[in-house]
């Protein structure tokens, strides 16, 4: 289990030096997380110690929220100031979100073709008439 989280780890510092050696403004710890899918792809296997300790952190996975929503009520004040822009741009970044979702799986749907029982989904009858 050590190994798992140590594998993890070593995901998230290598996100974090990517980052820090090209200035891409994206969060390590993100940048670690596509590094290990990548690896996780590329080996085509998960290690029993990484989905341990994944499965482990997700259990708890509520419990990271609450310095975020400490924080958010440290700084009500400000928040109050900006909500219209905070708003907004929640509404956006969603609206993209949901876009660039469909538009991808979309593009998946053709590169992969027809699948069996699509016409269902499709609305036609799959007869010729």
């Amino acid at each position: 289990m050590l190994n798992g989280f140590l594998a993890l780890l070593l995901c998230q510092l290598l996100g974090e030096l990517v980052v820090l050696a090209s200035g891409v403004p994206v969060p390590g710890p993100v940048v670690g997380m596509v590094l290990l899918l990548l690896a996780l792809v590329v080996f085509k296997r998960t290690p029993k110690s990484v989905r341990l300790v994944s499965e482990g952190l997700l259990r708890h996975l509520a419990f990271l929220y609450v310095p975020a929503g400490v924080g958010l009520m440290v700084h009500l004040e400000m928040i109050s100031h900006y909500w219209l822009a905070i708003l907004v741009a929640l509404l956006v970044s969603t609206f993209v979100t949901l876009l660039v979702t469909v538009l991808i799986f979309r593009l998946l749907g053709r590169l992969n073709g027809p699948t069996k029982g699509s016409s269902a989904l499709s609305g036609s009858s799959g007869e010729a008439k």
